[in-house]
């Protein structure tokens, strides 16, 4: 996109805080961004020289800008956060998941231990967050410690252990930090006690902690304890004064599904939002024409069941800005008050942003209409002469670095759109070094054969990232299985978007601005994607490879426990058997111990 062309966008953006998102000609998504004032920060993209040669790239790139309005920064910050993860644009850093804002977990335990993390683990435990102030949650849990005693050691705590009174108590117990657990002079109860009080806390339900606390007070007050009651009287102000609640994050929400709409006399324009687990996790824009005189009310129902079975919800309720009723026990709500009503009222303004951008667009004959796939489809066929429509296409691509870690991957579109269920990786088993060629007939070989012996549908399509060379080992395995002439293979050359057909000298030149080779580098930059992301965990997992794994009989969850419990190797190879069978039961501390000590 060139100033030029910004200029006509400039008046459409929003001048209030959220998020901008930058797609290409091909509609993905290259970069997400947040914003105090949206259209004072995407104007500084086409208005300034950028020194960064990332930077200008991406602004050559840009073909089209959506945005999501939110209340505030905090809320862009965190919706930000969460497409970076969900979608990792290309130009935007890479998040790990679940690793950049805080979560507290209560750790699946006997006598479970809480503690802030930014890691999540699927073990059961229990996990309240995410956070956006660190800080803020850490002088929380420090404040809780002073007055919820909780151990903090990492103690083996069955019943069993504890029954062998092993453990004796430590100095948290001395200073009233800890009620001793370990040595069995807390019950499993008055603990459990212990962590509802701090779940009403975190979780914003101050109430029962506060009158808790009001009694305390009372009662030293009562014993003439005036300076621990007023002890009490500054921890009861300064839970008030705490709070970490967000229309965008709040834990109390659960799953919600959040639907408004804008309408005009020929549209209706609706939005959607996402929450899950109390976190806004996407959200969708939808045009619905008008083919009747209907009221936007009347549509809404079906536009609903649409858009719940399109991103398979499962989600029990469902805010609208009008009430209607919903089958299979769904409840509607149309809120009043509170967080449901700040988040209807962020999607209603989405939804009034989507309607102002059209006719805003409209104006300047910016919109157009997108082909429908069955057209795009039937323009495939025609412009490669294919004797069938290809509502069935797979593509193959290879991917290596410098001949380490080859791997092939598969995607697979029906009906135009991708279909990433049928999505397969190959890991090259037959093939050692640099050979594309060899690579590509393992992985195509292996496809069929396994379509064959299943009995499966065959593509009426498949595309070849690359040349003759490419193309020609793809149909060795074709001719090998029996399959010539039963679907078309093409080649698609990466530099000069050249279409090769097997035995043709000269390759097919489609026009570039038509929708034939729009949706073959569709599906050439979808199998890139798939098979790079393969790639990239592979190299990461063998790079950080944890040794413990290779001692027979003991698997990645509990070489990944004893390093944490332990934090290294050599400390773990120290250890005596009894020590080990402690953290990891007799038969894995028996396996372990002899790895180590086995020249003894």
């Amino acid at each position: 996109m060139t100033p030029e062309t910004f200029k006509e966008w400039q008046q459409g953006l929003p001048e209030a805080a959220g998020i901008y998102q930058y797609y290409d000609k091909d509609g993905s998504l290259l970069y997400v961004g947040k914003a105090k004032n949206i259209r004072k920060r995407v104007s500084s993209y086409f208005t300034k020289n950028h020194v960064s040669r990332k930077t200008a790239e991406l602004v050559r790139r840009i073909e089209r800008i959506e945005c999501t309005i939110v209340g505030s920064e905090q809320d862009a910050l965190l919706l930000e956060n969460t497409f970076i993860k969900e979608y990792q644009p290309r130009f935007n850093i890479e998040l790990k998941d679940d690793k950049t804002y805080p979560y507290i977990v209560f750790r699946k335990e006997d006598f479970p231990r809480v503690f802030l993390t930014r890691r999540m683990i699927r073990d059961g435990s229990e996990y309240l967050g995410p956070f956006t102030s660190s800080g803020k949650v850490r002088e929380l849990l420090e404040f809780i410690r002073q007055h919820i005693p909780l151990r903090t050691c990492k103690l083996n705590l069955s019943p069993r252990q504890i029954a062998k009174k092993q453990y004796k108590p430590c100095l948290e117990y001395q200073l009233g930090n800890c009620k001793a657990p370990c040595a069995g002079l807390q019950t499993p109860e008055d603990y459990q006690e212990g962590l509802t009080r701090l779940r009403n806390l975190l979780k914003g339900n101050l109430s029962p902690v506060l009158q808790h606390y009001r009694m305390e007070m009372k009662r030293l007050a009562d014993t003439l304890d005036f300076e621990g009651a007023e002890q009490l009287k500054k921890k009861i102000e300064h839970l008030k004064v705490y709070s970490a609640r967000s229309p965008v994050i709040n834990p109390k929400l659960g799953d919600i599904d959040v639907i408004s709409m804008a309408d005009d006399e020929e549209r209706v324009f609706i939005n959607m939002m996402l929450v899950r687990n109390g976190t806004v996790i996407d959200t969708y824009g939808l045009e619905v024409r008008r083919k009747l005189e209907e009221d936007a009310r009347d549509i809404l129902p079906n536009v609903i069941l649409h858009l719940r079975e399109r991103f398979r919800s499962e989600a029990m309720e469902v805010i609208l800005p009008v009430p209607i009723e919903l089958p299979g026990g769904i409840s509607s709500i149309v809120p009043k008050s509170g967080d449901r009503l700040r988040l209807l009222a962020l999607s209603q303004r989405n939804a009034e942003y989507a309607r102002e951008e059209f006719h805003r667009r409209r104006k300047l004959h910016l919109t157009s209409e997108t082909a429908e796939p069955r057209t795009v489809l039937e323009s495939l066929q025609k412009d490669l002469r294919l004797p069938m429509l290809p509502v069935y296409i797979e593509c193959f691509d290879n991917s290596h670095l410098q001949g380490s870690h080859p791997v092939s991957a598969m995607v697979c579109f029906r009906d135009g759109l991708p279909c990433k269920s049928d999505y397969r990786h190959f890991h090259v088993k037959t093939v050692e070094g640099v050979d594309d060629y060899a690579t590509i007939r393992e992985a195509v070989a292996r496809r069929y054969a396994r379509r064959l012996k299943e009995q499966a549908d065959l593509p009426q399509l498949i595309v070849i990232d690359g040349g003759k060379g490419q193309l020609g080992a793809a149909m060795d395995s074709i001719r090998a299985l029996g399959l010539e002439g039963q679907m078309t293979l093409i080649g698609l050359a990466k530099k000069e978007e050249l279409v090769f057909f097997p035995g043709d000298q000269d390759p097919l030149r489609l026009p570039l601005d038509g929708e034939s080779l729009r949706l073959l580098r569709r599906i050439r930059d979808e199998v890139h994607r798939f098979g790079i992301s393969f790639h990239r965990k592979i190299r990461s997992r063998q790079a950080v490879q944890n040794p413990l794994e290779e001692i027979p009989g003991i698997g990645s969850r509990t070489a990944e426990d004893l390093l944490r419990q332990y934090h290294s190797v050599k400390r773990i190879s120290a250890l005596t058997e009894e020590e080990l069978r402690e953290s990891i039961g007799a038969a894995r501390a028996r396996a372990v111990f002899l790895h180590f000590h086995a020249g003894d």
